[in-house]
């Protein structure tokens, strides 16, 4: 399995952040658009818009056919939900998930928004979510091993009754979009790939209100949660170096938007 996993240099994770980096402007330009009312095809022409401006490519665009440059998911949709003409309403809750090719590198990751006021239910999962995201950093450390960040991000949601999808995880990046390891969001210490310096992954959970089980739509790309309750999604990239764990990916200019127009929660 090691000999699978490609491991960067510092140079090489230095490109990666600077893709990483374009990744998080580029959802705070599309968080600005956030609103009940807007289309999610024209979230999504914003975000291609300002990738492009950027000298980059959306990284999700023409991937294994997807049509789009982003992957927006709204309340019962976990990922890969396709913009299309239908708009966002007060109560939503949407997932952004943003990938740019840079420099011969990937960034990836994602953001769970609030649309207008939403229900204290709605509030908790996403708070809760995003927390786990940052439990499972914590332990995403040089000689740990991938379970013990799935073990994080389970041991933390499933307290509140939440369901951790199986059937998706997270992944290895660097010159291509998905590389090994693959990264899950449940699991045991001491189990899975060992966490070694020049790794280069995301961890995203994505956390149900309800069940676990999901399903895929005949379009092949979106998933749904199996009963109908919504899905919240976070994503970070993470790097093991010999200084450390840096995670390259940031939410700064995005709760920057938000915490402006009072809306981060």
């Amino acid at each position: 399995m090691f000999r699978r996993i490609t491991l960067k240099t510092p140079e090489e994770i230095e490109l990666i952040k600077k893709s990483s980096l374009l990744v998080g402007k580029t959802l705070a330009e599309v968080a600005k658009a956030v609103k009940p009312g807007i289309p999610l095809i024209c979230l999504d022409r914003i975000g291609e818009q300002y990738i492009c401006d950027n000298h980059a490519v959306p990284s999700f665009k023409g991937y294994n056919g997807f049509p789009a440059a982003l992957c927006i998911s709204v309340n019962d949709v976990v990922v890969h939900g396709i913009p299309d003409d239908s708009v966002l309403n007060e109560g939503d809750i949407v997932s952004i998930d943003c990938g740019v090719y840079l420099n011969g590198y990937h960034g990836d990751y994602a953001y769970t928004f609030a649309v207008g006021e939403i229900s204290e239910a709605k509030r908790l999962l996403l708070q809760r979510t995003k927390a786990s995201l940052y439990e499972a950093i914590k332990v995403a450390v040089k000689g740990n091993t991938t379970g013990h960040i799935g073990h994080a991000v389970q041991h933390y949601v499933e307290q509140f009754g939440y369901g951790v999808v199986r059937d998706l995880c997270g992944h290895g990046i660097g010159k291509k979009l998905h590389e090994l390891p693959d990264i899950p969001n449940y699991g045991q210490p001491k189990k899975g790939d060992v966490l070694r310096e020049g790794m280069v992954f995301c961890v995203e959970p994505m956390i149900n209100q309800g069940t676990c089980r999901v399903y895929v739509e005949k379009d092949q790309w979106t998933i749904r949660t199996r009963d109908g309750k919504p899905s919240a999604h976070f994503e970070h990239q993470l790097a093991i170096t010999a200084q450390g764990t840096e995670v390259l990916s940031t939410y700064e200019y995005i709760e920057e938007i938000l915490k402006k127009e009072n809306r981060l929660i």
